[in-house]
């Protein structure tokens, strides 16, 4: 079956009583409370998005997320009573896109969890053009997928949109107040977000990521796209 969300959080009573209030507002959702249980539900269904805890009894959310990520490229939003800087910039770090502290607000949570979704789910319908072309890269719209010498790259659902509005703007500079404002939405963000992901853009796009050719930075103003000539 498909699920719009996944819940994997070892507090069985706010995931369940989270799980019941998506589903009451037309968010098909399941939850799981264990890292097994996580795999075992993944390997029989598909979902636009996981909501993941760091703290799962014997087991932690980060690594589960590190294994995700060899497959899936869904939004992944950790949710964890754990709220230092160090935290999040790991989260971020191995392939989660936003990070939510708890205690949290159902409604709230609904409310970030449905932008995350419409933006996902509606990425290939937002192009004109079936693909985009220069040089080693290639994007195509239709399938959401980037290729760098004919390899397919993975990104993260957030690097995508962040790599996309970037080619779509290329060849000016683009404030980061933009960047928070048209690829975030209202999702709460920072510098320190916007600087993981296009440090993973770079490491993932560019051949010498310590030296980019593609995604520059404009010091004190933003970043550039350009094609390479």
């Amino acid at each position: 079956m498909h699920y719009n969300c996944l819940i994997v959080d070892d507090e069985k009573e706010l995931a369940e009583n989270t799980s019941e209030y998506f589903n009451m507002f037309d968010v098909s959702t399941e939850y799981v409370t264990e890292t097994s249980e996580c795999l075992a539900f993944l390997e029989k269904n598909s979902v636009d998005l996981i909501l993941l805890d760091i703290n799962l009894g014997g087991s932690s959310g980060f690594e589960l997320c590190k294994k995700l990520r060899e497959s899936l490229d869904v939004p992944i939003i950790f949710i964890s009573a754990r709220s230092s800087d160090d935290d999040v910039l790991i989260a971020l770090n191995i392939g989660g896109d936003d990070y939510i502290k708890k205690p949290y607000t159902l409604s709230v949570v609904l409310a970030k969890v449905r932008v995350v979704l419409k933006r996902y789910q509606n990425t290939v319908s937002k192009h004109t053009e079936d693909n985009y072309e220069n040089e080693n890269l290639r994007v195509d719209y239709k399938l959401g997928k980037i290729f760098v010498n004919k390899k397919e790259v993975l990104l993260k659902a957030m690097e995508y949109k962040l790599f996309i509005y970037l080619i779509q703007n290329k060849g000016r500079i683009i404030p980061k107040e933009e960047l928070f404002e048209n690829v975030w939405k209202d999702i709460i963000t920072g510098d320190g977000t916007l600087n993981v992901h296009i440090r993973h853009l770079r490491e993932k796009i560019e051949m010498d990521p310590n030296a980019p050719a593609r995604i520059k930075t404009a010091w004190g103003r933003g970043y550039i796209y350009e094609d390479l000539s």
